[in-house]
């Protein structure tokens, strides 16, 4: 059953009185076609007042969609020859994260990416996209096998956050995510990280330590999300919409913070509407950022890595 959204309620309510206009239209001899021109019209109006000024919950809600593609969809329309590969060599594989190889426009390239389930049973197997420390260690490994043979590493980022349960931390889930983000800052290769859906916390963090970080335009990334705000602020998680609207979250006021570089429009409904033009739309995007990171030597990578990160957020030398 497909989802549908408080704020969409309206619009599905307008298209569901064409679709009865037009069927009665065709069962009888009454002709509707003025009326159901008007209601059309009065439709994509309402489509784009309601989709031109979301507000930063509706956004929320629309990262979290069930029918929002995954990073496996965007592998599948942007990548060939994708190999997955599977394991951290310490403890075991974590399908919350997916890792390997493929070709981008020819190119070998190392893609990783945060994986959500699809239905109940899916997302039970990939913990609901919350990664264990071995997810982690397994991007990190791909990482560092794709600076060993000089190919750019593309992040999908799309999580609730780290997994906080007692036999992650025990298998050293802060450990992990520390490492990735220190190991993420040196690497020799261009790094592109993409928030698809839901960035939140150190488990979103772990990998989007990029030189160029992109966010689809209604996807959030945030140090927590907009109920544990709450909680904490107001002690009432309830309160999450009100957390929402002042946290800062979604891709319009982190380009203005500075904290990413490009924001990726999404089709007229969100990017579950149409999975190919999204994939399209990245694209372009993907082959700008490879276009200019490629040009650069590992020592002007890394030090244009150094000052971009130097550059977020105010702070004062005593």
């Amino acid at each position: 059953m497909k989802q549908v959204l408080e704020f969409e309620k309206p619009i599905v309510n307008l298209k569901e009185k064409i679709a009865e206009l037009k069927n009665f239209t065709k069962d009888s001899e009454i002709d509707l076609t003025e009326e159901i021109n008007t209601l059309e019209k009065r439709l994509e109006s309402l489509e784009n007042d309601i989709y031109s000024n979301l507000k930063p919950w509706d956004r929320v809600q629309m990262a979290r969609h069930q029918q929002r593609p995954t990073s496996m969809d965007y592998i599948a329309e942007l990548f060939t020859s994708f190999i997955e590969f599977h394991g951290d060599r310490l403890y075991g594989d974590d399908e919350a994260i997916v890792s390997g190889i493929a070709y981008y426009k020819g190119t070998p390239v190392t893609v990783i990416g945060h994986q959500r389930g699809k239905d109940t049973k899916e997302n039970i197997r990939r913990n609901f996209g919350m990664p264990h420390p071995e997810g982690y260690r397994k991007a990190l490994r791909h990482m560092k096998q794709a600076e060993k043979f000089n190919r750019p590493i593309i992040c999908f980022i799309d999580t609730k956050g780290a997994y906080p349960g007692k036999a992650a931390e025990e298998r050293g889930q802060s450990e992990a995510i520390a490492r990735n983000l220190m190991e993420m800052a040196g690497l020799t290769v261009p790094i592109i990280c993409i928030v698809i859906g839901e960035g939140g916390s150190g488990g979103a963090l772990a990998l989007g330590v990029g030189d160029h970080i992109h966010m689809l335009e209604n996807s959030t990334y945030s140090v927590i999300s907009p109920e544990g705000a709450a909680a904490l602020l107001w002690k009432d998680s309830s309160l999450a919409q009100k957390a929402a609207e002042t946290m800062k979250i979604t891709s319009y006021d982190l380009k203005e913070l500075g904290v990413i570089d490009r924001i990726i429009p999404e089709p007229k409904g969100g990017a579950h509407q149409d999975v190919k033009q999204q994939a399209e739309n990245m694209d372009k995007v993907i082959q700008d950022s490879l276009n200019t990171l490629s040009a650069y030597s590992h020592d002007e990578l890394l030090e244009k890595r150094w000052e971009k990160y130097k550059q977020i957020g105010e702070y004062k030398d005593n």
